[in-house]
């Protein structure tokens, strides 16, 4: 699926994250070892920083868990 830059420019916009930021992630999360305790750290810090929601060293360490020992719903009916 092709993204052009109007719809780049839309979630700019709106989150104030640029297309480049937005493309590094995109690289990383296909790219990275997702079972990779060093990838991960870096993807939440990097969310982290896009949102500016600070991420507590407890909760990164569940999440991290939760990924690498294969925890996560495979459905989203199952995530809430």
């Amino acid at each position: 699926m092709e993204f052009g830059d109007h719809f780049f420019e839309k979630v700019e916009k709106k989150t104030k994250v640029d297309k480049n930021t937005i493309l590094s992630l995109a690289e990383k999360l296909q790219n990275g070892n997702m079972k990779d305790e060093a990838t991960l750290r870096e993807v939440i810090a990097t969310l982290s920083k896009m949102t500016g929601k600070t991420v507590s060293k407890e909760k990164e360490d569940k999440i991290i868990e939760t990924i690498t020992q294969d925890k996560v719903p495979k459905g989203v009916e199952k995530m809430f």
